[in-house]
């Protein structure tokens, strides 16, 4: 499934769970989540955009997380 911003997302179930992955096609970056089958699609798939946004925040030097200097994530 591509959303409107240009990201890939998949969706697999696993056990009592939803995995959720989402690819930014340009930069080749990646990122899971996993969420409740209870909840639909549309929040899984934000949830897991907005968690790659951040990681591109990251990557770019944007603001976000611990600090490298802190030994971080």
């Amino acid at each position: 499934m591509t959303q409107p911003d240009g990201y890939i997302i998949e969706f697999y179930q696993i056990g009592n769970s939803i995995k959720v992955t989402a690819m930014d096609p340009k930069t080749l970056t990646e990122v899971a989540i996993i969420g409740a089958p209870a909840l639909t699609r549309q929040h899984l798939a934000q949830a897991a955009i907005r968690k790659l946004e951040y990681v591109l925040a990251k990557k770019a030097g944007g603001k976000g997380g611990p600090s490298s200097s802190r030994g971080g994530w």
